[in-house]
């Protein structure tokens, strides 16, 4: 006889599973009852053999049965079978307990022996419908008689899957009908033998179905499984009598207070990675106590906020085996996401009977109060991270009247509404840099627990989508090879693939510059060649003109493709990411000009730190807005803002569903460029977000790809930190005599012993005093004095921790140098002549060419491993530097930079200086342009002008004609410069120039 390969065959599967594996029984279709979507008789026997005195109490009650399933079906309709289950069922005199609850422990035999006498069952071929009997289900499952789950069943050998199951619960399954009434049963499933698919609420076409399939290959579905079914966790695992109390009475919840009517409001059942994430976590605390870290790296789109909630929830209710202790006196949550906050306190009312456990603490006071009083769990900031650490540190020690030492869990949610951003460092911007990057959560984690030992009284969970490598040798588990991986993933893969969140890689267009510059000066200076060239294409890209041009592409792009196909019903934003507070504001100045030419009925909002001037008048967000800083991610929500130009806010953690564009005029790298496009990704099925649009002016496919590589599977480190660049580092440090050893062990011995700050002063200022003048060193000796200095102190800070033994000598100097360091004056001997330079050269001529359109950036499936810090000691690079003229130094870069066409730069200046004085020419140049006191209309008529001159050309420029006819953003950018150019020349000139 062959095997069974149908339908039929997964439901003898399940139901065997169910009823060998975990005891539950089985039960008879005929018992069902399609009014109340119950089994009576399982419903009946377990109230009668559990509570028998209870019912006593009603049986003198005409109709008592009736009596109590219209109770129990008023209270399910009004409040959900959740409530029910928890809460049990009152009435009058009588209270009906209806689900006895697992144990937290085992130090109550009681609570045990009650849980064993729920009755779970499950039921095949359910006939639900009063309307039409001839209908059924596949199978039910009951807990007490009450139905709580349903599954639909597909067989892909016999051409049905999990999609056909789907279909079937929109198209054949009335929600009106009791079974499948929303809150009657907890979750129903769509299940093949390879995936498995939950919905808690049928609603005809509108079901919305989420994966509960573990993920494979760091993407969707399921792993092959060598004993059964893909799907067997399911009822192997997921459906066990155990797991499913837990997911009832700590993971399942409706949110919403008693104001929203039941229909109004949403289920929520965990997927698979919050469940497993959640529960290994807790195993491994019960397990192998306090004192340990995990990392977990869950993408955007994983449910962070929930998966956090139900971790906090769960570890306060944590004891150790055979213990009737907690393990856990507080959980201290670190976030900045109110929502977050909201979200927990509303959990936790639906989950525990006890009120008051848990405080906010938006200040230090607030959050001693809240440690010392022992407040179960304590929701607090990023910035008051450094009291924790040191809270913490002082509740180590053993309580007072012999109690144990109190123990914390801290969670730290990467995922933050980070609004604030910081200057770069003025060393860096020394060296070169002339880009500001915001605040790194992680850096600053990072930089709060510098130098200390990971107390045994506190256990770290850090979740994050981007691990850095710093943060994964910090916090992920060490591997038997060696690595450092983290502890559990939901990678972004998975997360795409599942339909969490939008891949922002899938249409993404480049463009690149073009342009040429000319020297001002009579003189041929020398300058560092390296360097000049990147300072002269700063000072292009950031030129006045040239940000005109880049956002009138942007805008243009963004009126014609994004506003007027009323992408996301007409509701869709941009973000226009720049590389400093100077160019976002003349960003901000450039598009709120075009809209104002186009008409266009939205306006930009412009974000950055802090003050700035720009032409010798200084502004603000609050200025330049024309509303207070803190309104901005509210204003944005409005239909009359739809463009945000940002410097070095909200790139990482800005949650706006209506964002669909980004226009990027920055080098992004690394976990800076995941974080800022990922600002796009999220979904909103509502107003039919299915696609993004990135147009990058900086960064090629190649430098996106490489940045999103190591986060798209699995992150780890391949080796730790090499320790021993602390002695290098140390040597290199002593040998230049800036302190004595003696004053840095004087240092530390009053710096220790709480001195007061006056006398620290003097120790430190003298090694200061000894650095910027009393040595005589050279600018480039103190610059390499103070990078070798500064990488110490981040090399130990972040090490010492997890480091397996003590060098006295590292942490004395570590706390020395941190005092010292602010007070070393060092400046680059060549910023000035390099800031010269500036004023030596003009730009001439700029364009842009479309390098990719609509381009589908695909990121590798491997693993990814970053490599640990540079392990060789850092320093001043100064040493013979190239130095060239300042002739050949514009040559090359213009040769580099002017390759718009198959032409030498002569041939393309030459092109466009012809063009040009075609249009001066023209006989209707004067009245239609120089006359024209109408801005718009003046520049129409340009436009028409430099496309005759274009015609005029077409046989001698044939690849110049097709390129400019065929190509609107070559076009654009062309007539751009043409009419930059006619604003600097006139015919004579023009003629000069070219006969030049």
């Amino acid at each position: 006889m062959v095997s069974q390969t149908n339908e039929q065959a997964l439901e003898d599967c399940i139901e065997r599973s169910l009823i060998e594996g975990s005891r539950y029984e089985k039960g008879n279709p005929a018992d069902f009852d399609r009014e109340f979507a119950l089994d009576r008789e399982k419903f009946w026997h377990f109230l009668e053999t559990t509570q028998p005195k209870e019912l006593e109490k009603l049986k003198d009650r005409p109709n008592w049965q009736r009596l109590i399933l219209e109770r129990l079906d008023r209270k399910i309709k009004k409040d959900g079978i959740l409530s029910v289950l928890k809460k049990g069922l009152s009435i009058d005199d009588a209270h009906l307990t209806l689900l006895y609850s697992l144990p937290y422990n085992n130090a109550n035999p009681a609570i045990l022996a009650n849980f064993e006498k729920n009755i779970f069952s499950v039921t095949r071929q359910v006939h639900y419908s009063e309307s039409d009997p001839g209908l059924s289900t596949d199978m039910v499952l009951f807990l007490n008689g009450m139905a709580i789950a349903t599954l639909e069943l597909k067989n892909p050998w016999t051409n049905q899957t999990v999609y056909h199951a789907k279909k079937q619960y929109k198209s054949d399954r009335d929600p009106r009908e009791p079974l499948f009434q929303f809150a009657r049963c907890i979750v129903h499933l769509a299940v093949d033998t390879d995936e498995v698919w939950m919905t808690t609420k049928l609603d005809r076409a509108n079901t919305y179905f989420l994966p509960l399939n573990k993920g494979y290959n760091f993407g969707k579905g399921n792993p092959p499984n060598p004993n059964g079914h893909k799907s067997a966790y399911l009822w192997e695992d997921l459906l066990t009598r155990q797991s499913l109390t837990n997911i009832i009475e700590h993971f399942a919840i409706i949110p919403g207070g008693n104001q929203t009517p039941l229909p109004q409001k949403s289920l929520y059942f965990p997927r698979y990675h919050q469940l497993d994430v959640v529960r290994q976590l807790l195993t491994h605390a019960r397990t192998n106590g306090v004192g340990h870290t995990y990392l977990i790296q869950h993408s955007a789109g994983s449910g962070k906020s929930n998966s956090i909630t139900w971790t906090a929830y769960q570890l306060i209710e944590l004891y150790a085996p055979g213990s009737d202790l907690p393990m856990f006196d507080s959980v201290v949550v670190v976030t900045d996401r109110r929502v977050l906050d909201k979200q927990i306190r509303d959990n936790i009312k639906n989950f525990s009977q006890v009120g008051n456990i848990i405080a906010a603490a938006t200040s230090s006071s607030e959050l001693k109060t809240a440690l010392e009083t022992g407040k179960r769990i304590i929701i607090t900031t990023i910035q008051k991270f450094p009291f924790i650490v040191e809270g913490v540190e002082d509740l180590s020690e053993p309580r007072s009247g012999g109690l144990r030492q109190r123990n914390f869990a801290i969670i730290i949610d990467e995922a933050h509404s980070s609004q604030s951003g910081q200057a770069a460092d003025k060393m860096n911007m020394a060296l070169g840099s002339d880009d500001e990057e915001p605040e790194d959560l992680q850096d600053k984690i990072l930089k709060a627990m510098e130098g200390r030992k990971l107390g045994k009284n506190a256990s770290y969970f850090a979740f994050t989508a981007t691990p850095k490598n710093s943060t994964l040798e910090k916090f992920g588990q060490r591997a038997a090879d060696g690595k450092f991986v983290p502890f559990h993933l939901y990678s972004m893969k998975q997360a795409i693939e599942e339909g969490f969140i939008l891949d922002v890689l899938a249409n993404y267009t480049t463009y690149r510059s073009y342009y040429e510059i000319q020297k001002s000066i009579q003189g041929n200076p020398l300058f560092d060649t390296a360097k000049a060239q990147k300072k002269l294409r700063a000072f292009v890209e950031g030129h006045k003109e040239t940000i005109a041009t880049k956002a009138d592409i942007m805008m243009s792009h963004f009126i014609e493709q994004v506003w007027k196909p009323k992408k996301l019903k007409g509701q869709a934003k941009a973000m226009v990411v720049t590389r400093n507070i100077e160019t976002a504001i003349r960003y901000f100045f450039a598009v709120r000009e075009i809209l104002k030419r186009e008409n266009a009925p939205f306006k930009a909002i412009v974000a950055f730190s802090g003050k700035k001037s720009v032409d010798k008048i200084e502004y603000t967000e609050d200025i330049l807005n024309g509303f207070p800083s803190n309104d901005i991610p509210a204003k944005f929500k409005e239909d009359d803002y739809k463009i945000l130009i940002v410097a070095n806010k909200f790139l990482t953690g800005f949650d706006e569903p209506l964002l669909h564009t980004m226009y990027v005029d920055k080098k992004l790298q690394s976990v800076l460029a995941v974080q800022t496009l990922s600002r796009l990704n999220r979904c909103n099925d509502k107003m039919g977000k299915t696609d993004t649009f990135v147009l990058d002016f900086f960064n090629t496919v190649d430098e996106i790809k490489n940045a999103f590589d190591p986060f798209y599977t699995s992150t780890s480190l391949n080796q730790p930190t090499d320790v021993n660049v602390l002695h290098d580092l140390k040597e290199d440090l002593d040998d230049v005599a800036v302190y004595e050893w003696h004053e840095v062990e004087q240092f530390n011995d009053r710096f220790f012993s709480n001195a007061d700050a006056d006398q620290l002063s003097p120790l430190i200022d003298t090694a200061a005093a000894q650095f910027n003048e009393d040595l005589g060193l050279e600018e480039e000796a103190k610059i390499d004095f103070k990078i070798k200095a500064k990488q110490f102190v981040k090399i130990y800070g972040q090490v010492a921790c997890i480091i397996p033994y003590n060098n006295i000598h590292w942490e004395k100097l570590y706390w020395f140098l941190k005092f010292l360091i602010p007070k070393l004056t060092v400046r680059d001997p060549e910023q000035d002549q390099l800031d010269e330079l500036l004023n030596s050269v003009d730009l001439s001529t700029y364009g842009l060419e479309r390098v990719q359109l609509n381009y589908a950036i695909a990121l590798e499936d491997s693993a990814s491993e970053l490599d640990p810090q540079n392990p060789n000691p850092r320093g001043y690079r100064g040493d013979e530097p190239q130095q060239d003229p300042l002739d050949q130094i514009i040559t090359a870069f213009n040769d580099r930079f002017f390759s718009g066409w198959d032409a030498t730069p002569q041939e393309q200046r030459v092109k466009f200086l012809n063009i040009a004085r075609h249009v001066v020419q023209n006989p209707n140049f004067q009245n239609q342009v120089v006359d024209n006191q109408d801005e718009q209309n003046r520049r129409i008529a340009l436009e028409q002008l430099i496309q005759q001159a274009i015609n005029q050309e077409r046989r001698r420029e044939l690849d110049l004609y097709k390129r400019y006819a065929s190509d609107p953003e070559f076009k654009r950018a062309f007539d751009a410069s043409i009419m930059r150019l006619l604003s600097q020349t006139n015919s004579q000139q023009l003629d000069d120039l070219l006969g030049a």
